[in-house]
């Protein structure tokens, strides 16, 4: 404890308990107030710490705005107090960083900037889950060996088989129009192609995603700690039921599908049967959760902009499936690109775990307080920083491409050029273990439907819906309602 903070305590403390007049409850509630206010209470004796905003209510600060729209909440502090800033969050003060030069200060320093117990303690709150004997670093291996090399190839060639069967298969018996929301159809059949393609149990695939997407449409707000009553107990009845469907008994539990060399990890690494379930739950979110609505979005784009539309079905015209993957298109890769930078809005979450200095672009230098936590928001900045992109809400189909038709992958802020210009899949791409994987199921379904169905608006001239603010930090963005549209099969 600071030995200023206990100076002061007692001086406050024997000048109340002098006024004989006082009531108690009120010493009471003064004395809790500078207690979990000590972290910041004798912050005025600091030099060289990011702006504080404490917000109008004690302890509370800024939660409920922060909780309601993050996106919106930090693009009024940034314009209140530029690239870094500190806020109070429900008794947590948080450092906002969203100066894209000094990312990698926190990004390359895992001695002073923690995953910490935030992570374990979400984690136990959304998905019941605790794993306290695996270390995260052995997981992550275990990961990289089945999503990458060999593996990956295994598991884009399962996809791609099951997306085909999903896809086309249904409209043998229907050559007429159909139609759907935009949004349900995109998630429907990419999660069940994924769950197919890592699960391999397609008896259940329907019943899996019914209550995948009740856990889902309210996890946010449980992370948040703003789910109401009525809500939660939804919330609770679809992760329970989702415990059972990933239950050995409905999973067919073949020796060599990734599943079961999951299940197999955890039991060699001392998870119970229960916890097991509970690990699934988790894979089988944080592997489901995104390829649906990007490819929403990307579609959506898409169909609401002609001039992008055409010019990407002209690159892909001719090209088979497999070129997709060989082949380059740099026009679909830009929209691609233009549309992460738009959704995806991760944050990355670090707690401080010892005092350290960040120095900034503009070259002052700023003290993070151990305690604290730090949250770089690259949706933020710089995905949508006008000073890197001009127009940053509007889609550009070929912002990502240059005059000759490469890559485009200079971009400028404060006139040096940016090694973190969009970070769609977190710390640089580098955390993201499924990042090709995912690429792959986008641009195969993407491909798939542009190539073999016609799909138009139902509503002429129809916008796309805005972004469900809850969503902010949790990876994709869902739109708040869906986008009509009509589709069958091509003529030929």
């Amino acid at each position: 404890m600071n030995g200023t903070y206990c100076v002061t305590f007692l001086q406050v403390r024997r000048s109340i308990c002098r006024t004989e007049d006082l009531n108690y409850s009120i010493l009471v509630h003064c004395l809790y107030f500078l207690r979990t206010c000590k972290t910041k209470f004798c912050s005025f004796l600091r030099h060289n710490e990011p702006p504080l905003d404490k917000g109008l209510m004690p302890w509370m600060g800024h939660a409920l705005e922060f909780g309601k729209d993050s996106a919106k909440f930090l693009a009024r502090m940034k314009e209140k107090h530029g690239d870094i800033f500190t806020v109070r969050v429900a008794g947590i003060y948080i450092t906002v960083l969203l100066d894209p030069h000094s990312f990698d200060t926190v990004l390359d320093d895992a001695v002073s900037f923690e995953v910490g117990q935030s992570r374990v303690q979400l984690l136990a709150r959304t998905f019941g889950l605790q794993l306290n004997g695996i270390q995260e670093n052995d997981e992550r291996r275990w990961m990289q060996q089945h999503f990458h090399a060999k593996s990956l190839t295994q598991l884009c060639t399962k996809m791609k088989s099951h997306m085909n069967n999903l896809l086309l298969n249904d409209f043998n018996y229907s050559k007429g129009w159909r139609q759907d929301g935009l949004f349900n159809l995109c998630y429907s059949l990419l999660f069940r192609t994924g769950y197919l393609t890592l699960f391999e149990n397609e008896g259940n695939a329907s019943a899996v995603y019914k209550e995948f997407r009740k856990f889902d449409n309210r996890l946010t707000k449980l992370a948040r700690k703003s789910l109401k009553r009525d809500e939660k107990k939804l919330f609770t009845s679809a992760r329970e039921k989702l415990w059972e469907l990933l239950s050995p008994a409905f999973l067919d539990l073949e020796s060599n599908s990734w599943q079961q060399e999951y299940i197999t990890f955890l039991q060699n690494e001392g998870v119970d049967g229960e916890m097991q379930k509970r690990a699934l739950l988790l894979q089988l979110w944080t592997t489901q959760c995104n390829a649906g609505p990007a490819t929403f979005w990307l579609l959506g784009f898409l169909l609401t902009h002609p001039e992008a539309m055409g010019a990407v079905q002209s690159e892909l015209r001719g090209l088979t499936p497999q070129d997709v993957q060989s082949h380059p298109t740099p026009v679909f890769d830009s929209v691609l690109s233009e549309t992460l930078r738009l959704t995806a809005a991760v944050m990355i979450n670090r707690d401080v775990v010892q005092n350290k200095s960040v120095h900034t672009s503009d070259g002052r230098e700023y003290l993070l307080r151990k305690g604290d936590k730090i949250i770089i928001f690259p949706f933020l900045s710089p995905q949508t920083n006008p000073d890197i992109y001009p127009e940053p809400q509007m889609f550009k189909y070929d912002r990502f491409l240059n005059a000759d038709m490469t890559e485009k992958t200079t971009f400028l802020k404060d006139q040096r050029k940016l090694k973190h210009y969009t970070m769609p899949w977190g710390a640089g791409g580098k955390m993201c273990v499924g990042k090709e994987f995912a690429i792959f199921t986008i641009k195969q379904f993407v491909f798939l439907v542009l190539t073999h169905l016609d799909v138009e608006l139902c509503e002429t001239g129809a916008r796309l819906p805005p972004v469900d603010p809850s969503r902010y930090g949790f990876g994709m963005l869902h739109p708040r309602g869906d986008l009509r549209v009509r589709y069958k099969l091509k003529a030929t």
